[in-house]
């Protein structure tokens, strides 16, 4: 644990663009590898490329490679040694649950059990301090992209909290497609002692003017959620805001919802065209609820909040229209029965994969080359409880 606090230490201290560096002298210096090479997963989840001012390696799919199966198990892979060459050791760079990306090293002789997780522990001091490098250096943002993001894109990355979060209590995690080219899908979530609040936002338009009214709308929830108002109240000053701004001429929908911790109550606000859906134990089910006006399409809307429970063991999904309205070859929508039938098929995945292997497979249910018209938004949420994982028997 020492060897841990020291490289921490040394990150600490680092400059933004050296974090490598600092990681590669200290792993060097402390567990005697040869070589250090840090992968980030880009914006598609396809690629994992590599961090380098000049990247000159070749980025490797995250579904085809050493790299890519420790990414995936989220656990170190060590690659099966030949004759007296060197050891190399994929170690998964993930911080409260979000996937970042693979750190790989090369050693001269195998390594122990307490190694490797000493190691672990070095890739997730690595990764909470890129994720405070990039207020001050775009090198890992640049590693991320496997092409250009358009600037709507650009936009809609900036806002997001990340990619999946994990706590006690739940795991979540959520993917926008197309992932370089997206325009007005977004979601939001936020964690304190005792609730998590999530929104799932579908803004109306394309390209810029998505972009901008999804930011609009996003930063408007977030200063209402901050002033500690309520569920509906966050709606309604989102509402007046995209309203003083637009005057009606466009509008966002969004699905509001607010998890108590401690019981699994959950608090909704629907305005608007995001769906959910639950799997608990092997059915699958549509979640309907009140459907109430889009943000911004008329001045002071009033909302109201709707409750439902959550249980241990209850996976929670929702997808923007992109999603459920997109239609096959024969002109059957994908949330008729196809959505249902894709979550049931991955059940056993982890809640952070779960959203790109169910917009595979509606890829292969549009025919495969066929391109999305709409933007594709999905979130996956696992719930657990604070019972089963504290022990607290309190209901």
């Amino acid at each position: 644990m020492d060897r841990i606090a020291a490289v921490e230490r040394a990150l600490r201290s680092a400059a933004p663009d050296l974090l490598l560096d600092v990681v590669t002298a200290a792993l060097r210096e402390q567990y005697d590898v040869q070589s250090v090479e840090l992968r980030l997963a880009d914006y598609g989840v396809t690629t994992l490329q590599v961090v380098a001012e000049v990247p000159l390696v070749e980025p490797v799919p995250i579904h085809d490679s050493p790299q890519g199966r420790a990414f995936g198990a989220q656990e170190p892979y060590v690659e099966p040694r030949v004759g007296d060459g060197p050891v190399t050791v994929h170690l998964p760079v993930t911080v409260r649950g979000d996937r970042m990306g693979v750190l790989t090293v090369t050693t001269s002789d195998d390594r122990t059990r307490a190694d490797l997780r000493e190691m672990q522990g070095v890739c997730e001091a690595l990764g909470h301090e890129i994720l405070v490098a990039e207020r001050d250096t775009d090198l890992y943002l640049l590693a991320r992209r496997a092409t250009r993001l358009t600037l709507a894109a650009e936009m809609q990355w900036q806002l997001l909290p990340g990619r999946s979060v994990t706590r006690p209590e739940f795991s979540l995690g959520a993917h926008l497609e197309p992932a370089y080219a997206i325009f007005g899908d977004n979601f939001d979530w936020s964690v304190s002692a005792h609730h998590l609040t999530l929104t799932v936002t579908n803004g109306m338009g394309k390209g810029m003017e998505a972009a901008l009214l999804t930011n609009l709308v996003v930063n408007a929830l977030r200063n209402a959620r901050r002033a500690g108002l309520d569920l509906p109240g966050q709606a309604s000053l989102a509402d007046q805001a995209v309203y003083a701004q637009y005057r009606g001429a466009l509008h966002a929908s969004v699905l509001l919802l607010r998890f108590d911790l401690a019981t699994g109550e959950v608090e909704v606000v629907d305005a608007g065209s995001p769906r959910m859906w639950r799997l608990r134990g092997r059915g699958v089910e549509s979640v309907a609820f009140d459907a109430q006006l889009p943000l911004g399409m008329f001045e002071e809307t009033v909302y109201v909040s709707e409750h439902l429970r959550v249980e241990p063991g209850d996976r929670l999904l929702v997808s923007s229209d992109g999603v459920y309205e997109s239609a096959s070859a024969a002109g059957e929508h994908y949330g008729e029965r196809a959505l249902a039938r894709s979550l049931s098929a991955h059940r056993f995945l982890p809640s952070a994969q779960v959203p790109l292997a169910v917009l595979r497979d509606l890829k292969e249910y549009r025919g495969g080359a066929t391109p999305l018209d709409d933007d594709a938004l999905v979130v996956c949420l696992d719930w657990y409880g604070r019972q089963a994982s504290t022990g607290d028997t309190q209901a």
